[in-house]
């Protein structure tokens, strides 16, 4: 694998923010069985080109380009909900400290 990979990533159609990231020459074809039922049906968010130092907002370019090589796709998980709903409250609290 090449330093740059055209990259297809799809979101979950069961499970909220989970996305799961393929190269685009291989599709699907390396996602197990087990994990397409979890995942549901995949639909297409966007094609991009990826590299190792890509800025992503929550998962390392890295570590989607090492997991590709490795097993063929990537598996973004959703955030926890504790830490989710805490980035709410924060965001809430500092919007409400600017309108002051």
């Amino acid at each position: 694998m090449s330093d740059k990979l055209i990259c297809d990533v799809f979101k979950s159609s069961r499970k909220d923010e989970m996305y799961l990231y393929v190269d685009k020459r291989q599709g699907m074809t390396q996602v197990p069985e087990l994990l397409m039922e979890t995942f549901g049906k995949p639909l297409p968010v966007f094609t991009m080109l990826l590299t190792a130092d890509k800025k992503l907002s929550r998962v390392s370019a890295a570590d989607v380009v090492e997991g590709i090589k490795d097993k063929g796709y990537y598996l973004q998980m959703p955030p926890p909900k504790e830490a989710y709903l805490l980035d709410v409250h924060r965001a809430h609290v500092a919007s409400r400290s600017d309108a002051e």
